[in-house]
């Protein structure tokens, strides 16, 4: 009795790793339950005991890394935020695996505008011009960007260092792309 909750969240959490691994690699639709319960060692029936589809197993997921981004970000305080904080708080998520997985090759735009309702991004945004019709534009753009950006950097195995990736962005934001590129050759100062 004393290791039945251990039990029960190894199980979920087998169900949750191949889920994600699998996710990674290709759409919703040809991940079958029969595929995850095979990989995880389990049989269909153990699955449904914790989830009633792969759409309920992909809600969990997201309301999991979503819950874990909320809780670094409400570690932190407001008035000190930055896009390098955000970044730490997607980066420091325990389930990087997982966020990967969500937003990689095939995972779904749901979990991206997802994201962007629930996580108070524009509050990364200096003098956030709530009362301007361009507003919804503007920070539409600007959370877009980010998350596209840190998309690619998780897709090509955090090959810059954080800050490296802030500073470009950052740079990015300030300066446009004239500096990085010119007339398709790219400019020597930011090699």
């Amino acid at each position: 009795m004393h290791k039945q909750p251990e039990i029960t969240d190894k199980t979920r959490q087998s169900f949750v790793n191949v889920f994600c691994d699998l996710y990674s690699r290709k759409p919703i639709e040809k991940i079958s339950i029969q595929e995850i319960a095979n990989q995880s060692g389990y049989n269909r029936s153990t699955f449904y005991q914790y989830f009633t589809d792969i759409y309920d197993l992909l809600d969990c997921v997201e309301e999991r890394i979503l819950n874990s981004i909320n809780e670094e970000m409400a570690g932190r305080e407001f008035s000190t935020h930055t896009f390098q904080d955000a970044l730490q708080c997607l980066e420091n998520a325990e389930e990087i695996s997982i966020l990967k997985a969500l937003l990689g090759d095939y995972g779904s735009v749901h979990f991206v505008e997802r994201l962007k309702r629930e996580i108070p991004f524009e509050q990364l945004i200096v003098d956030y011009p709530s009362d301007d019709a361009l507003a919804p534009y503007i920070i539409e753009f600007y959370i877009s960007t980010l998350i596209s950006m840190f998309r690619i950097w998780i897709r090509n195995g955090k090959d810059l260092s954080s800050e490296e990736l802030v500073g470009l962005i950052d740079s990015l934001f300030a300066n446009g792309i004239t500096p990085y590129h010119i007339f398709g050759s790219v400019n020597p100062r930011h090699q």
